[in-house]
């Protein structure tokens, strides 16, 4: 193997999760051409977070290596519904909710891809022109042992919860869109390694080169439990302000800091090793946390937006305020949401929700340093918050849905 494959091997494999198959990457890589590398979004809701920049920032060191990336939007198979991950057949989209939500998507990845070696395509393009008989053709590939697998079609099936006829062709038009764009790699999250092999088997019986499969982990949202999602409130968006972005990444907790780090920082390993030992050697994580912030606003908005925020994070928390030992309380809810005070007084920073209340009426609570001036405030479920009342008492708050209340 030659040093420039064995680079480019060390590259695409930091921070994955499996490599399928290794050797024929090597072989693929070694005829010294720009691989074609497919990575499939369903526009299922407008906004990117952290979470989807996993797989972005490594499309992006693909790119740096010379590769070609497709970068695929599921508007057709948005419309079924992708039924990965879910204990319940999921609605699908309209037409129009789909186009609408794609509209956002290119201005945001830019961000962090090349436009000049970024191919944006459609699925709709291939798969609108398929006919009923085509359809029921790819439908006779796979058989329904084969389908159920799969983890959660299998997890369904034996909880006799309902599993519907189309869910299972939308791995078949995932796989079949591998096909239609002659695909060499495909990247996708651990939860979608089923959806990629079944890509690998249709190449293969349309008599191309099966790809290779790069899956990636799942981001944890600020809650440090649930994987990041929109739906569960616990994620940083991509076009949130500079800093809301700081902010939230200064809430989460020392521990997920080093995935954080491991999985969106574009330092060397060497650095982050480093990072890791001055840690060991008393250094606070805080002043790495910090850089690690400004590393992440940088890329989104801008240095000066980055060195604004930290400055701006400073002055509300009173350059220091917050104690290096910041406890740290999780919370389990039933419902979406709980009110302000009854998050006071389970979290133990006060008493009780009348000494809440009158410390709201006083101006003494602040949440993520702003100052609370609403007794009905609440906060969702699946929320990380910094809490303080007072000048002394401070709570890092993690409100986790209470799943065997629901």
């Amino acid at each position: 193997m030659s040093e420039s494959i064995t680079n480019q091997l060390q590259i695409i494999k930091r921070g994955c999760q499996e490599l399928l198959i290794e050797e024929e990457l090597v072989q693929k890589l070694s005829k010294n051409q720009p691989l074609r590398i497919k990575a499939g979004f369903d526009p299922t809701a407008p906004d990117l977070h952290l979470g989807h920049t996993v797989l972005l920032n490594k499309l992006r060191q693909l790119q740096d290596l010379g590769h070609h990336i497709l970068f695929l939007i599921g508007d057709f198979t948005g419309m079924i519904g992708d039924p990965t991950g879910k204990n319940t057949t999921r609605p699908p989209l309209t037409r129009e909710q789909i186009l609408q939500n794609a509209e956002t998507y290119a201005s945001q990845v830019f961000k962090i891809l090349r436009p000049e070696q970024t191919e944006v395509v459609f699925n709709s393009t291939w798969m609108d022109r398929f006919s009923a008989a085509d359809l029921i053709r790819l439908a006779s590939t796979y058989t329904v042992a084969r389908m159920l697998e799969r983890d959660d079609f299998s997890k369904r099936y034996h909880e006799n919860r309902p599993i519907a006829i189309h869910e299972f062709l939308y791995p078949l038009v995932q796989g079949y869109d591998s096909v239609a764009l002659k695909a060499d790699l495909e990247l996708g999250g651990t939860d979608q390694k089923f959806n990629l092999l079944v890509g690998r088997e249709l190449q293969k019986h349309y008599s191309q080169t099966p790809q290779c499969i790069l899956t990636m982990p799942l981001l944890e949202g600020l809650d440090g439990v649930q994987k990041m999602s929109k739906s569960l409130n616990n994620y940083i968006g991509i076009n949130e302000s500079p800093a809301e972005i700081f902010g939230k990444l200064m809430s989460i907790s020392d521990a997920l800091m080093w995935r954080y780090i491991e999985l969106l920082s574009f330092e060397s390993l060497d650095t982050i090793h480093q990072w890791h030992q001055e840690v060991e050697s008393g250094r606070n994580p805080r002043d790495i946390k910090v850089q690690f912030a400004r590393e992440i606003v940088t890329r989104f908005h801008s240095r000066t937006a980055a060195i604004e925020a930290t400055q701006d994070f400073e002055a509300r928390f009173s350059k220091g305020a917050l104690p290096d030992d910041l406890p740290e309380k999780k919370l389990y809810i039933q419902g979406t949401e709980l009110a302000l005070p009854q998050l006071l007084k389970q979290s133990g920073l006060t008493a009780s929700t009348s000494e809440a209340l009158r410390m709201i009426e006083q101006g003494g609570v602040k949440l993520d340093g702003n100052k609370v001036v609403s007794k009905t405030q609440t906060v969702a479920v699946s929320t990380t918050v910094i809490a303080q009342v007072g000048k002394r008492k401070f709570a890092k708050i993690i409100l986790l849905p209470d799943e065997d209340g629901i």
